[in-house]
């Protein structure tokens, strides 16, 4: 008889136009939505073009090639990531097996594993350049609807989520973000460290059908210490692609060849 009720009641709120508050998605569902519109389901690659500008006048600039796929078991993307430019760091690695993050150097051939503090190291960190599902490894705690304004200062209507780290391989202890409230595309995101200092600002901009899905296809990262050194994450050339287990293994490094 309660059940008969309680699909009473949802199919009269749905016949209203409205659902009651119990029927809202957890703030932890909002960020997995939120991770499916900034990665797909299944392995692919991109190009990942870096630019770095500081007082606007810019500074440095990288081109990643990545490729990553979900882990069967955890869910977690690995990532194996090929620097292409500049000639001075051209093929050096980096691989992310879900927890475990190693530096490869062909002119050394060793392979170096990054602590968390070394995750961070760069305006834009090797956390950040490694394909994550955020979910995997944080837990959203709250969800309050607020307007905030998107990379392009227009007004947005928004999911703004508390979001704590709740494993070891989290890069950040805390991250604030902003999710639309209509599609749950992030918006921006803002990330803490340990001590509750803000390290970065990151707006995702420049949605595009990716895979049928509009996805952001550019990363605006400002720094939380000096706001006049920003630098852009722009994705390009999705390919849906098999990544081969052996490309994500430490020992497949010095063997890697470039396709």
């Amino acid at each position: 008889m309660k059940r008969l009720k309680t699909a009473a009641l949802f199919a009269l709120a749905l016949a209203c136009g409205t659902l009651p508050a119990w029927a809202a998605r957890s703030p932890q569902e909002i960020l997995i939505a939120s991770d499916a519109v900034r990665n797909p389901d299944f392995p692919f690659g991109l190009t990942n073009t870096l630019v770095e500008y500081r007082k606007g006048k810019e500074t440095d600039r990288s081109t990643l090639a990545i490729y990553s796929r979900a882990d069967p078991n955890g869910g977690q993307f690995r990532s194996l990531v090929r620097y292409t430019a500049p000639l001075r760091d051209a093929n050096k690695l980096i691989l992310f097996n879900g927890k475990d993050m190693w530096f490869f150097d062909p002119s050394s051939k060793a392979s170096i594993r990054l602590s968390p503090q070394q995750r961070l190291l760069g305006q834009a960190s090797n956390g950040d350049v490694v394909t994550v599902n955020f979910a995997k490894d944080y837990q959203a705690t709250a969800a309050v609807e607020e307007d905030t304004q998107d990379g392009d200062r227009q007004t947005r209507h928004c999911y703004k989520l508390t979001i704590n780290a709740s494993t070891d391989a989290a890069t950040y202890a805390q991250i604030t973000m902003w999710v639309d409230a209509a599609t749950t595309r992030p918006v921006k995101a803002r990330f803490f460290s340990d001590s509750g200092k803000l390290l970065k600002t990151a707006y995702y901009r420049h949605y595009q059908p990716i895979f049928g899905v509009e996805r952001p296809t550019e990363t605006v990262i400002i720094d939380g210490l000096e706001p006049d050194w920003v630098t852009v994450m722009r994705y390009s050339d999705w390919v849906k692609r098999d990544v081969p287990e052996t490309w994500l293994q430490r020992d497949y490094l010095p063997r890697f060849k470039p396709e």
